[in-house]
């Protein structure tokens, strides 16, 4: 079963003909190649496929300038992460072939993969997707999408044992072959049992000195195994939105695991039941709530922030749109009401707008530019 993804499809389209290179970038398995495939199908030339996990592909482009450079129409390279040389060569066919296109496929943050902003600088685009998302799957299915997570195959797998045996199967590929691959060299174990740890700071504040302890290892050192699960796309880390303000702001990041499947995998919930009766639970759907309000928003990487300060006042998501400030807070409650602290915040931000997200069907105001919005509702976080 394929879910099509059409408003990618369509970003796709205009991007492929402003830019003569595009890279599409995303965690491995959450649908990059199948969805190069249903734009490539409606695409009105050609289509040239490279899978760098190939052999076969891998040889081909052994020479790649001369493999490449009477190439014309759509050219896609897959896994693009692990041959960084192929990056100078792109820039050159983008300037000189005219009549072709190239979209890169990559399982890794432009700063994992740094060649590709430097030596495309001008020539590339790029789209960022995940797994699927409630608007994709329906709003009948939010449920088993945040339970299960967002990744197709563990989505559509037919029963929670499979879904859950998939999710395993790919924390243990992720650890012992994906993160090698990038030429990163860190013990799996080492970051596995970091990740796991990284799971019950889901929602809060890191604190790399505390987890540093935990793991006998440093600061520095946990820092960068944070930093690779971003690059990566496994975790968000919520950067604090800096404002001119008396009071202490908080300013270490805020951790998210982006797939709320892989979150229970860590903590060995296998089906619904287990996941309504862990400790985690409001924080498991309020992680599951804000990265679909991200996506639904439309907002990239570097748009979205928290705010805090150390008095307790804070809010989950900060955006800004239009030279606008904006508020997003989740409340695992079925009638949130205005807090101190959400007054406080915007207040302090002059917030244009704060919607509260909650799992209740209805959607309706609480005061003049605070709404509650169900997830049903998502597409109701606009900005004038």
């Amino acid at each position: 079963m394929q879910i099509q993804r059409i408003a990618e499809i369509e970003t796709l389209n205009r991007l492929v003909k402003n830019n003569p290179v595009v890279a599409i970038l995303g965690p491995r398995q959450c649908g990059k190649t199948t969805l190069s495939h249903q734009f490539s199908a409606q695409w009105p030339v050609e289509a040239t496929f490279f899978d760098l996990e190939n052999p076969r592909d891998i040889q081909r482009l052994d020479e790649p300038l001369l493999a490449l450079e009477n190439v014309s129409g759509l050219i896609v390279i897959d896994e693009i992460q692990r041959t960084p040389d192929l990056f100078p060569v792109l820039r050159v066919l983008a300037d000189r072939n005219k009549k072709a296109r190239y979209l890169i496929l990559g399982s890794a943050s432009r700063d994992l993969i740094r060649q590709s902003s430097e030596t495309l600088a001008g020539r590339i685009s790029y789209l960022e997707i995940g797994g699927f998302s409630s608007r994709l799957v329906g709003v009948s299915k939010t449920e088993k999408l945040w339970i299960r997570g967002a990744f197709p195959r563990s989505f559509l797998a037919a029963k929670e044992a499979a879904s859950y045996q998939w999710r395993q199967d790919f924390i243990a590929t992720f650890l012992e072959r994906d993160i090698p691959q990038l030429g990163i060299n860190i013990p799996a174990k080492s970051l596995g049992r970091f990740w796991k740890m990284l799971a019950h700071y889901h929602g809060q504040v890191f604190n790399a000195s505390e987890i540093g302890r935990s793991l006998g290892v440093s600061d520095h050192t946990a820092q960068r195994y944070l930093d690779l699960l971003s690059g990566t796309f496994m975790v968000r880390q919520l950067r604090p939105w800096y404002s001119n303000t008396k009071k202490r702001i908080v300013k270490r990041p805020k951790i998210y695991f982006r797939d709320s499947g892989i979150l229970h995998a860590l903590f060995a919930l296998e089906n619904k039941k287990d996941v309504l009766s862990h400790p985690k639970l409001g924080a498991s759907w309020e992680g599951f709530a804000l990265e679909e309000s991200v996506k639904s928003a439309q907002l990239k990487e570097d748009e979205v922030f928290f705010w805090g300060v150390h008095s307790a006042a804070e809010i989950d998501l900060v955006f800004q749109k239009k030279g606008r400030l904006y508020g997003i807070e989740v409340k695992y409650a079925q009638a949130p009401n205005i807090t101190q602290s959400m007054r406080s915040a915007i207040a302090e931000l002059s917030l244009s707008h704060l919607w509260i997200i909650y799992p209740g069907k209805e959607s309706y105001p609480l005061d003049r530019n605070v709404t509650v919005i169900s997830l049903s509702d998502l597409n109701k976080i606009s900005v004038d």
